[in-house]
């Protein structure tokens, strides 16, 4: 159930928004907060769980109904990735690389007969997808990527590796993405678009990531293309042209990542809420110490900021335009900032507790700080902010 400081119709202003919001609340309690925990310690990502998603809709959140989606809006976007967050931010970042990165980028670009083809297999969870971007050496520098393919009379050729993949293996034994929506260069260093599915001669997983500091139930790869075969059929858009898919793409990506943010420091507060007005120290309750009051109300005071500028970018936020670079930048900026502070926080509450993955504000912690690399990271998202705003006057 929402607290009462949830409660505002900024944030969920439809019916529709509300029953979505109730639906993920109960899927949640009774499917993602029991398995948080031990998937983090395992380094496991939870494909059967992931799979259930596609039952609610949820795989193929802004894709039409006619290829099996829900068909809804920005604002839903950032409802699902907030709430999921809240739980198990590594469950929810494998959810952003299949719908968001895969998924909503093949339903925003592709042709009728690839959407008819792919669409469907990843609304409903029988495809796993991933998005294939970063390298070893490039990650910010997309012109720096060395992936190349060439054109042939049948075919593509695509040689090259890429680095930090979300979804990229699905389980222990490296089974590969069912399909990778990646970018690669030509040797003109025009960027083109395309979707390697499994079985492809050339394709296969290097190396899961292991060890990593956060966001340990989802799963990160090496993928490598050795003479990779792609059909024809399988180039999405016009060729050379995908960097304005990248860039429409990566509007929706942030504010993603932004809700996510949310998600980490709204559990965050619930749980340090909860234990300072539980546990008493020196004949009173922790809240009524000020170095503790002024821990929750500067993280409700900046949490709430955060919260109500990222839903109202949602709100105007038109999925099938492009030119809102600039807010999702900044939401993303600010949020990842202000999601690390709230968990730090939450830790200091708690003391010792706080310090033990059983709390959750532990795991919560490492988890928020991809936030301030992953997608853009605070540096790039400053350049690019700067940029913006001296353009725009």
């Amino acid at each position: 159930m929402a607290s009462d400081w949830e409660k505002y119709d900024l944030f969920q202003p439809t019916e529709e928004h509300q029953m979505l919001r109730q639906t993920l609340s109960s899927f949640i309690k009774e499917e993602v907060e029991p398995q948080a925990l031990q998937h983090d310690r395992e380094e496991r990502f939870n494909l059967k769980l992931f799979k259930k998603m596609g039952a609610l809709g949820l795989l193929g959140i802004t894709v039409e109904p006619k290829w099996g989606g829900a068909g809804m809006d920005a604002l839903s976007v950032v409802i699902t990735h907030e709430e999921l967050s809240s739980s198990d931010p590594g469950f929810c970042l494998a959810y952003l690389a299949h719908a968001m990165l895969c998924t909503h980028n093949i339903f925003q670009n592709a042709n009728e007969e690839q959407k008819n083809g792919w669409l469907p297999k990843l609304c409903s969870g029988e495809w796993i997808g991933a998005m294939a971007m970063s390298e070893a050496s490039a990650g910010t520098d997309v012109f720096g990527m060395q992936s190349r393919f060439t054109k042939e009379k049948e075919h593509f050729t695509l040689n090259g590796q890429k680095m930090w993949i979300t979804n990229g293996t699905q389980d222990e034994n490296n089974t590969p993405a069912d399909c990778v929506l990646l970018y690669a260069q030509s040797n003109k260093k025009e960027i083109s678009t395309f979707l390697i599915q499994r079985g492809f001669t050339g394709y296969e997983v290097g190396q899961k990531i292991r060890d990593k500091t956060g966001m340990r139930s989802s799963n990160t790869a090496e993928l490598v293309f050795n003479n990779c075969k792609i059909p024809k059929e399988n180039l999405i858009g016009e060729e050379g042209q995908s960097l304005v898919y990248m860039m429409k793409n990566l509007e929706i990506e942030r504010l993603s990542l932004a809700a996510m943010s949310l998600g980490i420091a709204k559990r965050c507060m619930k749980e340090m809420n909860k234990y300072a007005s539980e546990r008493r120290s020196f004949g009173q309750s922790l809240r009524q110490f000020g170095q503790i009051q002024k821990y929750l109300a500067e993280s409700y005071a900046e949490y709430m900021a955060c919260r109500t500028y990222v839903y109202n970018i949602a709100r105007t936020m038109n999925l099938n335009q492009s030119g809102q670079r600039l807010p999702s930048d900044a939401a993303k900026l600010i949020c990842a900032q202000m999601g690390k502070k709230v968990a730090d926080r939450a830790i200091q509450v708690l003391g010792g507790f706080g310090y033990v993955g059983e709390y959750n504000v532990e795991r919560l912690w490492r988890d928020a700080k991809l936030m301030e690399i992953g997608g853009g990271t605070n540096e790039a998202l400053e350049k690019n902010i700067t940029k913006e705003l001296y353009q725009k006057g």
